[in-house]
This record gives structure tokens, sequence and C-alpha cells, in this order.
């Protein structure tokens, strides 16, 4: 069957003004009825354009009809268009022109020059603090000290004596993007109190930290206690703080209430949990055994 669409248009250039569409399918007796393989064996479009007929305006009656001719009047300059089309589901095909489809290239660069990959680092510059009481010490060992920060880290090391505090900064033969906070490590450490030798393992190795903390975080212990808690974790002649090291791989520096602790995150726990101990009060002889378990512990592991 033929179906007819009738697209009303009202005044296309005047804005504000819907379109009416209205379809209107027609008898039998208007349109004969299309066989569907007559249909489909026709596979075409047809778009019939009809002209602007005005339409018919009854007038029997004027007074009686004078509102319908207002509203056909205003109805006269109506464009109609009758479009055609044939239903068809199965014989429409769609064709791309292979013209229309543009092939693009993949996108070539130039090649990069030599030492264009090469990331310069910024000059960057730092300043470590020396206590009072580790002025001599560093002029005597600055020959160890400025020696590693200069051969293996590549940087630039002064001591201002004025304002106490030893300056690093990088430089071009820098190559590590953290040897500038190794460097600061490595003289902290002396600062604190460590020797160079223990204090150069920073240097070298990528896992070892620097813990420091103070008695009364542990305990407020004042006068006599706070002299004995110290006496407990130094022991005779440094005892108990040498098993300590030993056991737990770590380096202990005891400076009056304060405790610093150098090595790794897990040694670090194993050598604070026994000083804590003690401060609390525990017996040298019961950290000693707690330690001897650890230290097995630690080297099945190892195994």
């Amino acid at each position: 069957m033929v179906t007819h669409v009738t697209v009303t248009e009202k005044s296309f250039l005047q804005p504000g003004i819907l379109l009416d569409i209205a379809m209107v399918v027609s008898t039998p007796s208007v349109l004969p009825i299309a066989s569907p393989s007559l249909t489909a064996r026709k596979n075409r479009r047809r778009i019939a354009r009809k002209g602007s007929q005005p339409a018919k305006v009854s007038t029997k009656n004027g007074d009686e009809d004078h509102e319908m001719n207002d509203a056909e009047a205003s109805t006269s300059n109506i464009t109609d268009q009758t479009i055609e089309i044939d239903i068809q589901g199965d014989d429409d095909e769609i064709l791309i022109d292979g013209d229309l489809l543009e092939t693009t290239a993949a996108p070539t660069f130039p090649a990069l020059a030599p030492g264009a990959g090469a990331t310069r680092l910024k000059s960057e510059t730092r300043r470590i603090p020396i206590p009072p009481h580790r002025m001599t010490p560093i002029k005597k060992d600055w020959i160890n000290i400025f020696g590693p920060l200069t051969e293996i880290l590549g940087l630039q090391v002064r001591m201002n004596v004025q304002r106490r505090c030893v300056e690093i900064r990088t430089s071009k033969e820098t190559k590590d993007i953290g040897a500038l906070q190794k460097g600061a490590d490595f003289v902290k450490a002396y600062a604190l109190g460590f020797d160079v030798k223990d204090a150069i393992a920073l240097l070298r190795l990528d896992d070892l930290y620097l813990d420091s903390f103070e008695i009364k975080d542990v305990k407020t212990l004042h006068g006599d206690h706070l002299s004995r808690a110290i006496g407990r974790i130094a022991g005779q002649d440094g005892k108990t703080k040498f098993t300590i090291e030993n056991a737990s791989r770590t380096r202990i520096v005891l400076a009056d209430t304060k405790i610093h602790i150098m090595g790794s995150f897990q040694n670090i726990k194993i050598a604070r949990d026994a000083i804590v101990s003690l401060i609390l009060g525990s017996p040298p002889g019961k950290v000693y055994a707690g330690l001897r378990t650890v230290s097995s512990r630690m080297r099945q592991r190892a195994l």
C-alpha cells in the first residue's frame, strides 16, 4: 500500500510557527493497492510536490459562516506538500564511496639529539646545622666527611664556621636525583654522634634510616630514676648497648636523655622495643632473653 504523508508548512519564513503534520491514508478508490512483489521490483523513491492550491471558501450564509470564513481565509497562503514513499525494508542498500574516506598516515617525528634524553638536575642546596659539641670532632674528621660526598655522590661541600653548619649542593657531576638527601642524612648522622664508618653506610645502602626519641617520650622520669634508666640502657661499660646493637644489627647513640638509632626499618623496631623495656624497668636479663629469641628468628629467616 502507498502511504501518503501530507506535510503542511505554515509560512516557514515566519519564526515562532510550528509545523503541522497530518498523515492521511488514501482509500482504495483513490489509489490502487500495489502488490508487494511489484513494489519490491520497482525499488524507487518518488517525491511529488503539488503546487499551492487556494482553499475553497463556502459563502452560503455570510452572517452564519463569518467565523469559518475568517479561519479559512487565514490559511489561504499555506503550501501543501505530498510525499509518496514506497515502504521497502529489505531492498535498501547503503553505498559508501571509497574516495570520500581519506586515509591518514602515521605521524613522523624528527630524531632526537644524542644528549636530548639526559635530564639535567636543577641546582639545589642544603644546610645542615652542627651542634657546638660536635664542631671539634667534625674539624678532625673533615677529610673523611667531604671525601665520600664529593667522590661517591658528586656533591659540592663546604663548612660554614660562622653559621656552624655544613652546606652541600648539587653539581654537574651529580647523577643520582637522591644524592642530595643521602648527603644530608650522612652529615646529620655524624652530627648526632655516629662514627664516620657507620654513617658512610647511609651513602652505600638505600634501606637505612635514622630514628630518634627521648626517654620522657616513653615514661616521665626525674632525678635518680632518670639516671638509673640511662644506666640500664647503657649497662656496665656499655655492655647492654653493645648487645642490643649486635642482636638487632643497628647502631645506637645514647646522648643524655636522647636516643638515636640507625638501621633498617625492622631492625630499628627491634632495638627500640628492647630500649623501651629497659626504660620501663625490665631487668637486663629478661631483655637479653628476648633479644636471643628475636636474633634466632632473624637467622632462620635469612636461611
